[in-house]
């Protein structure tokens, strides 16, 4: 069956035990896996970021979908609006591949 063209996607957060955690949702993987990222914790620049591996099975499929990810802290753009905090966590992904799961 073809995927409609917005169609959302859901991404379960995989954990060493196997327990899945939080469920992101994106049109594509790295949408997903950079709101993941998001959730980790912060550092004050990128450079000193630590990369951070971390999993994501696509909901009803076997693919599960490996990257790594940092997050830092960053002033709002000037432009922001006044709810927004003065600091925003910014973060970035890197897909490290795909394994296909046996017997879910």
């Amino acid at each position: 069956m073809a995927r409609e063209a917005d169609d959302k996607r859901n991404f379960a957060l995989r954990e060493e035990s196997g327990e899945e955690t939080s469920v992101f949702t994106g049109k594509v993987p790295r949408q997903a896996a950079l709101k993941a990222a998001r959730k980790l914790d912060p550092s004050e620049s990128e450079d000193a970021a630590p990369r951070e591996e971390f999993r994501l099975r696509e909901r009803g499929t076997h693919k599960l979908h490996i990257y790594e990810g940092w997050a830092w802290r960053e002033a709002a753009p000037e432009d922001s609006p006044e709810w927004m905090p003065e600091t925003v966590t910014e973060a970035n992904v890197a897909k490290q591949g795909i394994e296909h799961l046996e017997g879910l």
